[in-house]
């Protein structure tokens, strides 16, 4: 409550005309994720957050885990981490296997994951990304398998206004971090283009905490590379083409698992992502056909065991899709389309050697747009999988505006996930009789907005179910478990004085899982509570200052030991405290914004903590650096 009555008193009087004229940029913002078509988010009551261009600029120092991790209802374990950690995404608790990654509208997956195609974070530079949609809840009426947390859509940068643009970022920083980037793009009446290149070296510092203080852990350094591509072809005024290539590898070293050093173990991973995306504009609507396909090869040679093992993780995945949206009056839009995907790993140790799957789904959507202040979305989605069958899923999603000035929303939707290609084919403990993961939820809220200083606070809350929920049983892996989640997110921004800008959020969530007759902790490594606070402030035309503090919940987590008495693995529960980051960024300009010199520093107080029990985190680190553009 304290929090909203902030909020309140830093929007002035409302009797202050000379104010009224104030757009409300949270209502009038255009998004292309909450209906995989444009449209203002006064007419959708999906709950949405919105990183712009502005504030991936503000964010040099940073790499795309980092930034997710500073939005509200959004944990990404392992952001903190050694660079080469793995990233897990946790959207309103729930595990990253349900969240869907988009990149420009269309999936990614890695099909050999154990998680069922949870895709790798480390893979996506953010200096290729212009803008990131956070879209939250069940979606899988509009997005398929695994959207049951909700959809993070990465939207790269594609064209310029003029022929031909340029421009590169150098930066040095602590643990010895290299980080470069270059990129060219341009546009003419026929043709968009956009070109770039990136590359980041770093010693990085031990992946596994040295508990013992022996100071001879060494460090698990990393090195990406990535490069990108895509050309817009406008052969006619309706009508455009986009062809897509891109690539990115990323190697490192890792260590033996929980507090244990290792200067054998490494991991190589690429990426390849093709595809062609088009789009034809008709009188009332427009038709769009996505094709991607995505190819993943990761390799680990592990020697946490013995004598070094070489294990390869390959997988192949397609996603095709044609889709219309279509005004039938000035109030009410349609959405039609259908999708299909395939799934492919390349592994001849299977029970079914080098297995795939495939999933069909037409879909269908009718949107009201602002009836007298009311807005609803009403869809269902029908899906065919090659293995386990048939399911439905469908989304109700009515809102009301009240002279924009609050915006009253509801949902009620329904997703799946489908059972990955491990747990149907793979060589340990595999089922080929699973069924899907099915889940309902429930959310509802309210979103209040003032004119002066461009403020708003929005509340949401949140119900969900998961119910044949797949787990390993010893034996092998079953539908059993049933998952409850709930939550709810308090958060607003507000402009008080001229070039000063504040973000606040307050996120709770709680779960547990149920196998019929006990029930246990769902949210491992997840904090219950967490508080984030954003401000930003130009300083001059040309210099701009920035802060972020975010203060993480308590959290249990477990990890696996070797009992020497029983000679048997055991599992343990610990408890990981609360901790407070607090990073900072200021950007200086030069050439009227041609050259902009930055400084990126984290976690300025050094916290000592841990996002996963036995592994090191960074301590204080800056790093500063130099852009140039043309």
């Amino acid at each position: 409550m304290t929090t909203v009555i902030a909020f309140w008193w830093l929007a002035p009087n409302q009797t202050n005309a000379q104010q009224d004229s104030i757009s409300l940029t949270a209502l009038q913002e255009v998004t292309v994720t909450a209906t995989k078509f444009a449209k203002s988010q006064s007419e959708t009551g999906k709950v949405l957050t919105i990183i712009d261009e502005n504030q991936i600029k503000m964010s040099a120092g940073k790499d795309i885990s980092q930034l997710l991790n500073e939005q509200t209802g959004l944990f990404i374990n392992g952001a903190n981490s050694n660079p080469g950690k793995d990233k897990s995404v946790y959207l309103r608790g729930a595990r990253g296997e349900y969240t869907v990654i988009l990149l420009d509208g269309v999936p990614l997956n890695d099909p050999s994951s154990i998680g069922g195609g949870a895709y790798d974070l480390r893979m996506i530079p953010l200096d290729q990304v212009e803008r990131i949609e956070i879209l939250k809840g069940n979606q899988s009426t509009l997005y398929g398998s695994s959207a049951i947390a909700g959809v993070i859509n990465i939207i790269t940068k594609k064209d310029s206004d003029k022929p031909l643009r340029g421009s590169a970022t150098l930066s040095y920083g602590s643990f010895n971090t290299r980080k470069g980037s270059v990129s060219v793009s341009g546009g003419t009446s026929k043709i968009d283009y956009s070109i770039g290149a990136s590359r980041v070296l770093t010693e990085g510092i031990s992946e596994a905490k040295d508990t013992l203080g022996t100071e001879n852990f060494d460090n698990d350094g990393v090195t990406q590379n990535s490069f990108n591509a895509n050309i817009t072809f406008k052969p006619f005024k309706s009508f455009q083409i986009q062809p897509y290539f891109r690539y990115s590898d990323f190697d490192g070293d890792y260590d033996g698992g929980t507090a244990t050093d290792n200067i054998e173990n490494n991991y190589g991973s690429s990426f390849h992502n093709t595809g062609i995306n088009s789009e034809y504009q008709l009188k009332k609507g427009s038709i769009h056909v996505y094709y991607g396909f995505d190819k993943t090869n990761r390799k680990f040679l592990d020697a946490s065991y013995g004598p070094p093992m070489t294990y390869p993780y390959k997988g192949r995945f397609h996603h095709g899709e044609v889709f219309l949206n279509y005004d039938l009056t000035k109030k009410i839009q349609l959405l039609s389309g259908a999708g299909i995907q395939s799934w492919k790993m390349l592994d001849e140790t299977t029970t079914e050697k080098n297995p795939s799957v495939t999933l069909f789904s037409p879909y269908i959507s009718l949107f009201v747009r602002n009836l007298k202040g009311i807005s609803a979305e009403l869809g269902g989605r029908y899906n065919v999988h090659s293995k386990y069958g048939n399911n439905f899923t469908y989304s109700f999603n009515p809102s009301y505006l009240i002279k924009e000035k609050v915006k009253i929303f509801f949902n009620l939707a329904s997703g799946f996930k489908a059972p990955s290609l491990t747990q149907l084919y793979g060589a340990f403990g595999s089922n080929k009789n699973l069924k899907p993961e099915k889940s309902e939820s429930v959310e509802g809220g309210v979103q209040f907005f003032f004119k002066q200083k461009d403020a708003n606070i929005r509340v949401v809350a949140f119900q969900r179910k998961i119910e044949d929920v797949i787990f390993y049983a010893g034996a092998g892996y079953i539908n059993q478990n049933e998952q409850h989640d709930k939550g709810f997110d308090l958060e607003g921004s507000a402009s008080p004085i001229q070039n000063l800008k504040l973000k606040a959020f307050y996120s709770f969530v709680d779960g547990h899982i149920s196998d019929g007759s006990s029930e246990t902790n769902n949210l491992y490594r997840i904090p219950k509570h967490s508080l984030g606070l954003n401000m930003s402030y130009k300083i001059l035309d040309n210099w701009t200052v920035s802060a972020n503090f975010k203060i993480t919940g308590t959290r249990d987590d477990t990890y696996s030991y070797f009992d020497s008495q029983t000679f048997t693995y055991k599992t343990k529960i610990v408890s990981l405290k609360a901790y407070q980051l607090l990073d900072f960024y200021t950007e200086y300009s030069l050439l009227k914004g041609k050259l902009k010199l930055f400084v990126d520093a984290k976690n300025l107080l050094n916290q000592d903590y841990y996002e996963v029990y036995g592994y090191s985190v960074l301590p204080v680190s800056v790093n500063a650096g130099v852009n140039l553009s043309l």
